[in-house]
């Protein structure tokens, strides 16, 4: 199962800047790898697990912006289609990761 994290967070203000860059730190602390760079994914063990992850995200929430959370199935996650550019490196070590599960 994977989590998707999308956000769109204010960053206005050099308060704004710090805030929503620690809202990206700790999305990669917790292992998520950016898909783009308001777009996070993370492979999860399950229900427990996204949910254990869901509210890790809850508790550093910023106060302002929006952030939405989706959980798919590792055979969606593997349907989506790359449209321009080329994976990146971390989108490829990810994909390994699925068959050490």
């Amino acid at each position: 199962m994977w989590l998707m994290c999308f956000f769109d967070l204010p960053v206005g203000t050099k308060q704004q800047r710090k805030m929503a860059s620690k809202f990206r730190i700790h999305l990669k602390d917790d292992g998520f790898i950016m898909l783009q760079f308001s777009v996070y994914a993370r492979l999860c063990r399950g229900e427990d697990g996204s949910t254990k992850h869901i509210e890790r995200i809850r508790s550093k929430c910023p106060k302002e912006g929006s952030i939405r959370l989706l959980t798919i199935t590792d055979k969606q996650y593997g349907r989506m289609k790359l449209m321009l550019g080329t994976a990146k490196k971390t989108e490829e070590i990810a994909g390994e990761q699925l068959v050490l599960l």
